[in-house]
């Protein structure tokens, strides 16, 4: 059930997270460690209010129509910049943040078309745990930024392997969903 009021609590942390992208990109491009170590606690914050803003707003009946469209516009919001910021920087392959972008772009494509036809195609367990192991790699890799470790950046590596897995699969889940629905 959705709540005809828009501005709800869990949707003031959704937008938060869209606000923190703008200090998160000053601080990440900025040279100076205590700056790349600000950006981190910027994602990270940000990264806790997608695990807080959805559970909270179902516990408390407080879905909205508003909020169910900001929250996967900030997730992406967030995690594209984040890559793309890292593309910048040369620690990420345009490659996989190319591979990110168009499965978001056909995902988003699907869902519209759907919606079109009054069909919702809602998060799937794979879309949720692709944006989980995001948010993980990109903390690790933002922490990486400041440390410098060879280990964890080939740590990092191999998770982004994970994240171009996932981003992939989830991509083909949603639009294989989405068709089937759509095609009927």
């Amino acid at each position: 059930m959705t709540s005809k009021s828009s501005i709800t609590g869990p949707t003031i942390l959704t937008i938060t997270r869209m606000v923190l992208v703008i200090p998160f990109m000053i601080c990440c491009m900025s040279e100076s460690t205590a700056s790349k170590i600000f950006a981190l606690a910027i994602f990270s914050v940000a990264a806790i209010t997608d695990l807080v803003d959805g559970k909270w707003a179902r516990k408390q009946h407080l879905v909205t129509d508003m909020g169910a469209f900001l929250d996967p516009l900030a997730d992406k919001m967030l995690v594209d910049l984040v890559f793309l910021s890292l593309v910048y920087m040369g620690v990420v392959p345009l490659w996989m943040f190319a591979v990110i972008i168009v499965r978001d772009l056909a995902v988003d494509g699907m869902r519209m078309m759907a919606a079109r036809e009054g069909i919702t195609i809602a998060a799937s367990i794979y879309g949720k745990t692709k944006t989980m192991i995001q948010m993980i790699t990109l903390i690790s890799i933002l922490a990486n930024t400041f440390i410098g470790s060879n280990i964890l950046a080939n740590i990092n590596t191999m998770m982004l392997y994970v994240v171009i897995f996932f981003t992939v699969f989830s991509g083909a889940d949603y639009i294989i969903r989405g068709w089937k629905k759509v095609i009927k």
